[in-house]
């Protein structure tokens, strides 16, 4: 279910160069939001069209609130860096189907790619058993000490070997033997390629969250179609990441389009 409100920003703050985690007070999208899913925030600026796709972070019903962490990527995303602790955005959501945690799934692995790890940390206060979380950033990790209060032993791979392995996240996580009921992924699309065929390989079932650019962020406009198997038959056909995802079974994505 999603609606449109008005949210008032509770705290904004700089976490690494150009990357900002901002906390709304935002009751009705708390009540429906589910793990994976995104909002789409208006971002007011000088010829400003468009609402930018953001993933939900954390979800707090205790205190209705929604933390979000995002990039500064252009015009909109600069503009929304701007806002002040006090002011409202105006935002709608929940949006996207989210990721599934099956009920008997003991032993998870949790994958992630830059601006696409904030969305896996509400997934891993809800995940149940062993959780390993690996991480992959060019040179500034975030949100990792978090990862690990929530219980979750975490690997972090850099690019520039600043932190962690130097390489990338694949890296690290072909250095150990796994024992896993679930692989769940978010990052950019040649990083979930690469975690799908080694998904396979392991035979594991993976869950992956596409990132795509999107316009109108319910399925209305089809500008963020992702390629797809069909189940009947060896066809294919297009699914909207904003409306059918952004959370797809690896196996179910045609990944050499």
């Amino acid at each position: 279910m999603k609606s449109t409100c008005y949210a008032r920003i509770i705290e904004h703050i700089e976490i690494a160069p150009d990357m900002y985690k901002m906390v709304l007070s935002a009751e009705e999208i708390v009540k429906s939001a589910k793990v994976g899913q995104f909002v789409n925030i208006h971002c007011k600026y000088p010829g400003s069209l468009l609402p930018r796709p953001i993933s939900i972070c954390e979800i707090d019903p205790e205190f209705n609130t929604l933390t979000l962490v995002y990039a500064v990527l252009g015009k909109g995303t600069k503009a929304l860096s701007q806002m002040m602790v006090g002011e409202e955005v105006e935002m709608i959501g929940p949006l996207g189907n989210g990721f599934m945690i099956p009920e008997d799934a003991k032993d998870h692995i949790v994958i992630g790619g830059g601006i696409g790890t904030p969305p896996l940390l509400e997934l891993v206060k809800q995940l149940k058993g062993n959780i390993e979380v690996y991480l992959g950033f060019r040179c500034h990790p975030i949100l990792v000490k978090t990862f690990e209060k929530y219980g979750a032993k975490v690997y972090v791979a850099t690019e520039d070997g600043s932190v962690g392995t130097k390489g990338n996240v694949m890296d690290i996580l072909k250095e150990r033997k796994h024992k896993a009921d679930m692989i769940y992924s978010c990052g950019p699309k040649s990083m979930l390629w690469a975690v799908a065929k080694w998904a396979a390989e392991q035979e594991i079932k993976a869950q992956v969250s596409m990132e795509e650019r999107m316009a109108c962020g319910i399925g209305a406009c089809v500008g963020c179609t992702c390629k797809t198997k069909k189940k009947q038959d060896q066809d294919w056909q297009n699914k909207r990441v904003c409306k059918d995802g952004p959370v797809f079974w690896s196996d179910e994505v045609i990944w050499d389009d």
